[in-house]
């Protein structure tokens, strides 16, 4: 049975949510709340990791706009430096993780781009936070494009002895360093529900040899996107994920401000 509530109405999406809830909790013999990730905070396309004072982010892919000619109302470069500005500004992180795919462009940054990157950068030291940059497929020649921190991976410092040990990566290969928890991009989810798609994140127990997934969608809102609703595991192309039947989505809501996470797939599935 589909959820059906009035088109195109600003609570649209809270009462698709709610009602969601409410039949999973009812009528789901399944029924298993999976809480893995209550040390974290969902905002509009980043995760907030307050025990860190980091702010992760994912899959910008600047230039995106140079390769295919496809433009955003504000332009490419003042969306992002936009966005950002307003979780740098309500948060006053210690440290930016961009968790893989900076730049768009396989062959290298043009100097848009690298503009582009030298403003969040700019943007980020204002606040006081440093900028760490997780490699991605896309990102061939990002150590030898700006002098920051460039890495493979980084391990989340400053999280309580009871936290999970948390590794952020792109999530285009299997992760060298072994964690408890992955924090990952690289496959931009989303889901549609009432005909709108919304970008999501992905929380998945157990995803990875025993570790806690949490995929995030792409911070560009040009890239383009696996949708979830009836994709498989096989659909995906990081290798940390190889089954979706328990992987919980959640939307975050900008028109309301806050997330809205929804039962596992397996089970939201019967309900859209």
């Amino acid at each position: 049975m589909a959820v059906t509530v009035p088109p195109n109405s600003q609570l649209n999406l809270q009462v698709s949510h709610a009602i969601i809830c409410l039949r999973y909790v009812l009528l789901d013999a399944r029924y298993t709340v999976y809480v893995i990730d209550t040390d974290v905070v969902y905002r509009s396309r980043a995760l907030w990791v307050p025990d860190a004072a980091t702010l992760v982010i994912s899959d910008l892919h600047i230039g995106r706009d140079e390769a295919s000619n496809v433009q955003l109302p504000l332009g490419e470069r003042d969306d992002l430096l936009e966005r950002i500005q307003t979780h740098l500004n309500a948060l006053t992180p210690e440290t930016v993780v961009v968790a893989g795919d900076i730049f768009h462009r396989f062959e290298g940054a043009t100097s848009e781009s690298r503009t582009t990157l030298a403003a969040l950068i700019d943007a980020c030291t204002d606040v006081g936070a440093r900028c760490v940059f997780v490699r991605g497929n896309h990102d061939t020649g990002l150590d030898s494009t700006h002098h920051t921190t460039v890495v493979d991976s980084y391990t989340l410092n400053g999280l309580p002895e009871e936290s999970p040990k948390t590794v952020i990566c792109h999530g285009h290969v299997e992760p060298a360093t072994t964690a408890e928890r992955y924090i990952i991009g690289h496959d931009h989810p989303a889901i549609t529900i009432e005909g709108q798609r919304h970008p999501c994140f992905l929380s998945v127990p157990d995803g990875y040899q025993d570790a806690d997934i949490i995929m995030l969608p792409a911070f560009s809102r040009l890239a383009a996107g696996v949708s979830i609703n009836t994709a498989s595991g096989s659909d995906l192309q990081s290798p940390l994920i190889t089954q979706l039947e328990h992987a919980q989505p959640t939307i975050y809501d900008d028109q309301a401000a806050k997330s809205l996470s929804f039962p596992p797939l397996q089970s939201l599935r019967a309900m859209l």
